[in-house]
């Protein structure tokens, strides 16, 4: 009786697995096509953001033969309308100067988008590991905006000034990035509902590179915390396992920190390190021994 009660509970498991991966398999083919397709808008909008740039461009070497034009009749003018046109002139400039800002950004974030489409799964190509990392904790913050609109965190960022291109799987790592801040967010909100005392949700993320023995590597290491719910040892001792979660029913897979463990380590070759404290929050470490790119 008790071996029939035992088989009949494995097979409820079995299921229940299978179900989970079917879940898992559809996402990821959802996943694929959004990529598919993001690739594609981007692809598309780069251009006639490239219009607006140049034209941005243009119109500031205009102001500036407008400028000429008004000092070489400024006796013509009267002291107030030239102050006026002046004002008018610096005022134009800097409009421009914010368009070519905020679009050389948007032309950033396009070519990342374009870099991982086109990137063959496995292979590491040179990329800026500060703008990737930068890029994918704002987007996942402004996904759960989009989402929650009360949401909102102090986020903290510290990376190196000047860091050079370094050879990473850029598809896998910015995955890897996202699910960390994924999960940072989640349980900031969290802690944010228990409504404490002086709480302030917060995210860090830290970058730092160390010399190696070989001249044409560096150590990069890069630290993600928060101050939400943190884990209590044998939570800690379960995160890895596949189909572990903390998350309620359809909040997650439980397959999300193991995926991120097999990129840092095994992909890149490198350490994941997890600290953490109930109620105190969580710190995840990558450190990554990455080749500079020439």
């Amino acid at each position: 009786m008790e071996d029939s009660t035992s088989l009949t509970q494995q097979i409820a498991l079995l299921q229940e697995q299978v179900a989970m991966l079917q879940e898992k398999l559809q996402k990821q083919e959802k996943m694929a096509s959004l990529g598919l397709l993001s690739a594609g808008i981007a692809h598309e909008v780069q251009n006639p953001l490239n219009f607006v740039i140049n034209f941005s461009k243009l119109s500031v070497n205009l102001l500036d033969d407008l400028q000429d034009i008004i000092n070489e009749n400024i006796d013509k003018i009267s002291h107030d309308d030239a102050d006026d046109l002046e004002d008018i002139a610096n005022d134009l400039k800097e409009n421009l100067q914010k368009i070519q800002e905020h679009g050389n950004r948007a032309i950033s974030v396009i070519h990342g988008i374009l870099l991982q489409s086109r990137g063959k799964q496995g292979e590491f190509i040179p990329t800026d590991v500060k703008q990737l990392v930068h890029e994918y904790v704002w987007l996942s913050y402004h996904a759960m905006r989009a989402s929650d609109k009360s949401f909102n965190i102090a986020i903290h960022e510290d990376y190196p000034e000047s860091l050079p291109r370094l050879m990473v799987i850029p598809q896998d790592l910015s995955r890897a990035v996202l699910n960390i801040i994924n999960n940072a967010c989640y349980t900031v909100k969290e802690r944010a509902r228990l409504n404490e005392k002086d709480y302030a949700p917060a995210i860090d993320v830290r970058m730092t590179t160390s010399e190696t023995d070989d001249p044409k590597i560096v150590l990069l290491q890069i630290d993600m915390s928060d101050n939400g719910m943190g884990m209590d040892e044998e939570t800690q001792g379960k995160l890895f396992e596949d189909f572990f979660t903390t998350k309620p029913i359809g909040k997650g897979t439980g397959l999300g920190m193991g995926i991120v463990k097999t990129i840092v380590e095994q992909h890149h070759g490198g350490k994941l390190l997890m600290k953490s404290e109930a109620h105190e929050g969580t710190t995840f470490s990558f450190i990554i021994p990455a080749k500079i790119a020439r």
